[in-house]
């Protein structure tokens, strides 16, 4: 059995939405801890959603690209690249939900949970940041210096989230 690799290309795509569903969702989980007012149901609810949400308005968007590009619907090939690049969206929100979950079973308050998703997110940055730096070949010095950036763009995100009262 071969293993088949991904072209360099659907990679770079594919990392590119995850981070940016990253980023998206340290902003949904942000906000849903300073509502004051969410139940367990209600955040897995709107971390679903806005997973949902963010995949289906970027196939939409995909989709549209082609066909005014190609003059016909994305198929086959074309059409499991677009799920493939597409997929982090939905991931995106698995670690939410199973802080939620951790939440639902009395680990940690509900608002804990959600701010521990948001943390683990600026972590997460951060990570690819360092491992951006290193495949560019600039030491670890340039590494963290990548990941700090990566964490810092996440961490606005939170205190913009935050000072606007969402």
């Amino acid at each position: 059995m071969t293993e088949r690799a991904v072209a360099p290309a659907a990679a770079a795509a594919q990392l590119k939405e995850r981070l940016y569903a990253t980023i998206t969702m340290i902003s949904v989980v942000i906000g849903l801890a300073g509502s004051g007012h969410t139940d367990l149901f209600g955040a897995a609810a709107t971390v679903v959603t806005a997973s949902v949400g963010l995949w289906l308005a970027a196939l939409v968007a995909d989709q549209q690209a082609h066909r005014v590009t190609h003059g016909a619907l994305a198929t086959g090939r074309e059409l499991r690249a677009m799920l493939f690049v597409s997929s982090p969206l939905l991931l995106s929100a698995v670690g939410p939900l199973l802080l939620i979950g951790v939440s639902a079973l009395g680990v940690m308050g509900l608002d804990t949970a959600l701010l521990t998703a948001a943390g683990v997110n600026v972590a997460t940055l951060f990570a690819w940041g360092c491992y951006g730096g290193l495949r560019m070949g600039g030491g670890t010095a340039f590494a963290l210096l990548a990941g700090g950036i990566h964490a810092a763009i996440g961490t606005a995100v939170a205190v913009v989230k935050t000072a606007a009262g969402h």
